[in-house]
């Protein structure tokens, strides 16, 4: 309709130049010069009129296009040259900006909900350019790799080497596990690429998550589950020959207080079945000793001073520690400091923990142990167990908290193992710092 009638104005205006250009011609020969002069000046200014009238539709009709080019929705409709011609295409104008109004409004808030939940999502998210440029650095990810902020990829180099690299080498939708090491600890990161490609840039999105505990859960569950049919099986398999072994030696022994006669084959024998006898019943002591691995009970949290904790353990050794040359040191620092855990399963831990100290510290002259509770950098509790004694060797360190494997040669390879997972049980985790010859520290981390 708007259109109909902005051909019918044209037409009008088209029509009066027309009849006043031919008006003006016919006056020529009358030499009526007023009227002439008349004509003119109205075909000039009714051309001008026709000029302004299509110019100013254009000019509203670009206006129109920039305001959706540039997304600028904040302009009214624009308004015609004059009349109603134009109010039903206004009308459409208006409608049109609304609904881009709209449109633009549920992208800005769609984006502010994205950003929102990269912020506070638990999963470390960061995207890179191809040059290199970090564009998005979320707040788990400086937790995670304990940086407060990073403008290249490069920078990444502060956290390991090989960082920058391997996360430059990811395909998408590939994954990789990358070992980093913050404060004294190696955890394992589980890095995953996808490719964001924009109308004028491309991103490489990666995310990045702390696989450590779920690692060492599957591997401790892993060793319960072998652990649990060993022993259910060496059991099975023991228990019938002791019980035969002594029923055995029961029937030599009767048969010879009936008839009185002493025969050395019977006295061998008895003899050979009492080792097996004996035999037997210690290696289903030594089979229920490394049950304790799959039957630790949960933990009961409740809060507890550090400085009573340490004073019990003290008490507990103190035998062990009477007549020898060693100086055995606690520290807390606040003194006020306080503990939300079991207190009898990290009584045993630290138990477990001294009793391998003094091992390592026997015949030394200067011995020292130190038992200490503190917040650390990122204001954890911590319990730091140190001892001067021989260190241990780089090979055996990864491998002490591995069931069934000691440095000692008359450990069962349990207390160690078993300790890492008491302190898995409370969400937290057991660490061990040695190097031959150096000191030796245990870290319980809540």
């Amino acid at each position: 309709m708007a259109f109909s009638n902005f051909r019918l104005n044209c037409a009008v205006r088209v029509l009066l130049i027309l009849g006043t250009v031919v008006l003006f011609v016919s006056l020529l020969p009358r030499g009526q010069y007023v009227t002439i002069v008349v004509c003119g000046v109205l075909i000039a200014l009714q051309t001008r009129g026709l000029i302004r009238y299509v110019e100013t539709t254009t000019r509203n009709l670009s206006r129109f296009l920039q305001t959706i080019e540039f997304s600028d929705f904040s302009q009214a409709p624009p308004r015609g040259p004059g009349g109603t011609a134009f109010a039903e295409l206004r009308d459409e104008f208006g409608k049109i900006l609304d609904q881009f109004r709209r449109i633009s409004l549920e992208k800005e808030e769609n984006l502010r909900y994205l950003q929102a939940l990269v912020q506070h999502v638990g999963i470390g998210v960061l995207a890179y350019s191809p040059d290199g440029r970090v564009e998005l650095l979320n707040p788990a990810v400086k937790s995670l790799l304990d940086v407060p902020a990073v403008r290249m990829l490069d920078d990444l180099a502060a956290v390991g080497p090989d960082v920058p690299d391997r996360l430059r080498s990811l395909e998408p939708g590939e994954r990789d596990l990358i070992s980093v090491s913050l404060h004294g600890e190696t955890i394992q990161i589980s890095a995953r690429a996808t490719e964001l490609r924009q109308p004028h840039r491309t991103l490489t999105l990666v995310t990045l998550q702390n696989v450590t505990p779920e690692l060492n859960e599957k591997e401790m569950e892993a060793w319960r589950d072998l652990i649990r049919v060993l022993t259910h099986e060496i059991k099975n398999s023991l228990t019938p020959l002791a019980s035969l072994a002594g029923s055995i030696e029961q029937t030599l022994v009767s048969e010879t207080e009936c008839d009185g006669s002493q025969f050395p084959e019977k006295e061998k024998t008895r003899e050979a079945l009492q080792i097996i006898q004996k035999r037997s019943r210690g290696l289903l002591q030594f089979v229920d000793t490394y049950r304790d691995l799959t039957h630790i009970p949960q933990p009961e949290f409740r809060l507890f001073p550090a400085h009573d904790l340490f004073s019990r353990v003290q008490t507990l050794i103190a035998p062990q520690i009477e007549g020898r040359p060693l100086r055995f040191h606690i520290r807390v620092e606040p003194e006020s400091m306080t503990l939300n855990a079991d207190p009898q399963l990290v009584e045993q831990v630290l138990i477990n923990l001294l009793w391998n100290a003094l091992d390592a510290t026997d015949g030394r002259e200067d011995a020292e142990i130190t038992v200490e509770a503190r917040f650390n950098e990122r204001s954890r509790p911590v319990v730091r167990v140190t001892d001067n004694g021989t260190g241990i060797e780089a090979e055996a360190l990864g491998r002490i908290f591995l069931p069934f494997f000691s440095t000692k040669k008359d450990g069962t390879g349990i207390g160690l193992s078993l300790s890492r997972q008491i302190m898995r049980l409370h969400r937290g985790e057991l660490i061990a710092e040695s190097e031959p010859g150096g000191p030796t520290t245990f870290t319980l981390r809540f």
